[in-house]
């Protein structure tokens, strides 16, 4: 009787090993962040403009230091009307990410960030692929850290991928989520992402997953190539809606960015 007794003790511990174990505290290492601490535009070394082009979040940005400037610490990223005689949209707005200086291949990402309202307001904190090695979007992914729509109480987490997009599977697994926030304070959001998973977190409290499916290819999980990070404050476009101009400007101020990875998930990337 004992013998089996240890016997079962012994399998069970080694399920347990077995298993993906998620990374505690002490694991994470400090890879990457700005603390936006010199004013001005944001740290070049780490930053750039990520242009104007077609899709909604992008029709109206603008390399402008009226919309996106450091001051006191803190990096100011604005959606205003647009006072440049020289350019003929109605608005200008702030995009900038990390592509060609930082991108990162799993990991823990942390943003402090406070949001303002109104209505057309589209503030954002998301990554895409550095080099789109499944094609065009979606089929590369997508992954929205936080997104905010014109006044609401909640914000938005998201994948995007052939499989969800293209083939609609929205619902096995579940591909985004909503959560409340802190509202006119800052709040922390956090992604953490693993081979086999995406986990998602508010201010510590996690809020969502989204997990790789059995036998999974890169339609369903392109999240396995390398991501740059994002931040802009769009406005108006097919899902928020229109834009009330009494409204403007608005606001998304970021504290700091801050990136972590285990001794494992850095020897990944090798």
């Amino acid at each position: 009787m004992i013998q089996r007794l240890w016997f079962l003790l012994l399998i069970l511990c080694a399920a347990c090993t077995s298993m993906p174990q998620k990374a505690t505290t002490s694991d994470w290492v400090l890879t990457w962040e700005d603390d936006f601490t010199t004013d001005g535009t944001p740290d070049p070394a780490k930053w750039s403009f990520s242009g104007r082009r077609s899709p909604d979040w992008a029709c109206y940005c603008a390399d402008n230091p009226a919309t996106t400037f450091v001051k006191d610490g803190q990096l100011y990223l604005r959606g205003i009307r647009n006072e440049d005689p020289a350019d003929t949209a109605k608005y200008q707005t702030a995009c900038i990410q990390t592509k060609d200086k930082f991108a990162f291949k799993y990991g823990k990402v942390e943003v402090r960030a406070k949001l303002s309202k109104g209505k057309g307001s589209w503030p954002a904190i998301w990554l895409m692929p550095q080099e789109a090695k499944y094609g065009g979007w979606p089929n590369s992914g997508e992954i929205d850290i936080m997104e905010h729509l014109n006044y609401d109480s909640i914000v938005y987490q998201t994948l995007h991928s052939h499989y969800i997009d293209n083939l609609q599977q929205k619902a096995n697994p579940v591909n985004f989520a909503t959560a409340p926030f802190k509202e006119g304070e800052f709040n922390t959001y956090v992604l953490e992402w693993y081979p086999d998973r995406l986990d998602f977190f508010i201010n510590g409290q996690k809020t969502f997953s989204y997990p790789k499916i059995e036998n999974a290819d890169s339609s369903q999980w392109p999240f396995d190539e390398e991501f740059y990070i994002i931040l802009d404050q769009a406005l108006g476009g097919s899902w928020v809606g229109s834009i009330k101009d009494e409204d403007l400007p608005v606001q998304m101020v970021v504290d700091w960015v801050r990136v972590y990875q285990t001794n494992d998930q850095k020897q990944a990337k090798l």
